[in-house]
C-alpha cells in the first residue's frame, strides 16, 4: 500500500478517457483541495483540448493509456472510459499499485466483472468504484434512519428514470465508416454498452443491494425499441425485475420519451416508504390501520351513498408533503472524489470498493443478456479464493 501523505500533500492525477463524464468527474475531483491533473489518454484527440480547458492549463496528452500510466509524476487516476473498455484499463492501473477511481459500472460482462475483482484483491492499489450516491448526503442520512427501523422492513424497491430525449450525442459530419459514431455513442450500441439498465439503472442497483444487504440472485425483463429507430442495439426503453433472498425485489423502469417521474428510488417498507431523487428524500409512513367494516355496511362518498367494499378512501395515494429529510446538499460526485482522496492521503477506505462495485456491475452485466432472451437468469455471486 502507497505511504499515506498529509492532507497538504499533492495529488497529481491522471485521467483515461476525458469525455463528457470523465471531464465532470475531473471538475470534482478538481474542488478538493491539493488535487491537480497531470495528464490525459484518450484515442479521440479532440478531448485533449477540452481537458487542458478543464485543468485550467495545458496538460500531457497521450493516446496511448499505456504512456500515462508509466509516468512517475502521475499519483492517482481517474478512469471514465467506455464500459467495454474498463477492464483492460482498470487491470493495468491495478497492476501499477497507484490509487485509481473508476467511473461505474466496475465492468461490462460477467467474466470482466470477475477478472476486475479478482485483479482489486490481488492488487495494493487503492480502488473505488464512482458510486456517488453512496456518498450523499440525504441518502446517507435515509439509510440510517431505515436501518434503525423507521419504515419497518424493507421489502421493495421501485427505481425509475425517465427521460425524454434520444440519449444520442451529437457526432461530426465528416464520419468515414460511420467510426466517430460507434465512438461518441458507444452507449446504444449492444457491443460496447449495457443499455439504460446499466449506464443509468446501475446506481439504482447499488442502492438496492445496500439496503437489502446483499446482491440480487437472478433477473428478468425486457426491453424493445419503441421510438428511436435509428440503429441503435440497445432498447430506448427497458423494464426489470431484480430477485433477492428472502422474496425482496427490485423493479427498474427506464424510458426515453416521457420524463414524468424523471429519477427516483422508492423503498417500500412494512411500516412506510421513502423517496429519493438526485436532491432529495421524503419519508412517508403507512396510515394506521383500521378494522374492516361488515360486509353489507354502506358509506357515502362524494355524497354518493354506496357499498363499503367500493369505498375509495384507503386505496388513495397519499398527496401530502411527507417528512423531507434536512441535510446540508453537497454535490454527490464532489463527495465520492473527496472520500477517494481521502483514502489516498491515508484515510478510512472506499466505501464503494471492489465488493461493491461488483455486487451492481454483475447485476448489470446478466441483465444486458436476460433483456433480450426475456428468461430468469442466474447472477453469479461474489469469486471465492
Amino acid at each position: 500500500m502507497p505511504a499515506p501523505r498529509s492532507a497538504n500533500d499533492r495529488i497529481q492525477v491522471g485521467v483515461i478517457g476525458p469525455g463528457s463524464r470523465g471531464k465532470e468527474v475531473l471538475r470534482q475531483m478538481l474542488h478538493v483541495p491539493g488535487v491537480e491533473v497531470v495528464g490525459v489518454a484518450d484515442i479521440y484527440e479532440p478531448r485533449f483540448a477540452q481537458a487542458d480547458s478543464v485543468a485550467g492549463h495545458p496538460v500531457f496528452h497521450t493516446i496511448d493509456y499505456r504512456e500515462l500510466i508509466a509516468r512517475p509524476d502521475v499519483d492517482a487516476f481517474l478512469i471514465a472510459t467506455p464500459l467495454s473498455l474498463h477492464r483492460e484499463h482498470l487491470e493495468a492501473v491495478l497492476a501499477s499499485g497507484k490509487p485509481v477511481y473508476s467511473e461505474k459500472a466496475m465492468g461490462f460482462t460477467v467474466s470482466d466483472c470477475q477478472s476486475i475483482y479478482n485483479a482489486a484483491r490481488h492488487s495494493r492499489s487503492i480502488l473505488q468504484i464512482g458510486h456517488q450516491y453512496r456518498y450523499a448526503p440525504w441518502i446517507l442520512a435515509s439509510m440510517d434512519r431505515i436501518r434503525k427501523g423507521e419504515i419497518g422492513e424493507p421489502t421493495h424497491v421501485y427505481a425509475y428514470w425517465h427521460r425524454n430525449n434520444n440519449w444520442r450525442r451529437p457526432v461530426p459530419k465528416d464520419d468515414p465508416g460511420g467510426k466517430l459514431e460507434h465512438l461518441i455513442n458507444w452507449r446504444l450500441y449492444r457491443e460496447t454498452s449495457g443499455g439504460l439498465v446499466t449506464e443509468l439503472g446501475v446506481h439504482h442497483i447499488d442502492i438496492a443491494n445496500w439496503i437489502f444487504g446483499g446482491q440480487p440472485t437472478h433477473v428478468l425483463g425486457t426491453n424493445s425499441i419503441v421510438r428511436y429507430r435509428d440503429g441503435r442495439t440497445v432498447g430506448d426503453n427497458t423494464q426489470c425485475t431484480f430477485l433477492y433472498d428472502g422474496g425482496k425485489r427490485m423493479v427498474f423502469s427506464s424510458l426515453t420519451d416521457n420524463a414524468k417521474l424523471g429519477n427516483e428510488f422508492w423503498v417500500y417498507g412494512t411500516e412506510g416508504s421513502v423517496q429519493f431523487t438526485i436532491e432529495d428524500a421524503v419519508f412517508y409512513y403507512e396510515k394506521k390501520k383500521t378494522p374492516p367494516k361488515e360486509a353489507n355496511a354502506t358509506v357515502v362518498e362524494h355524497g354518493v351513498e354506496t357499498g363499503a367494499s367500493y369505498s375509495t378512501g384507503n386505496e388513495m395515494p397519499y398527496r401530502g408533503p411527507g417528512d423531507k429529510v434536512q441535510v446540508t446538499y453537497v454535490d454527490p460526485t464532489l463527495a465520492c472524489a473527496a472520500a477517494f482522496f481521502a483514502a489516498v492521503r491515508g484515510g478510512a477506505k472506499p466505501v464503494a470498493n471492489a465488493e461493491v462495485g461488483y455486487r451492481a456491475a454483475i447485476a448489470c452485466a446478466v441483465a444486458h443478456d436476460a433483456l433480450f432472451t426475456e428468461e430468469k437468469t442466474v447472477i453469479p455471486a461474489l469469486p471465492v479464493a
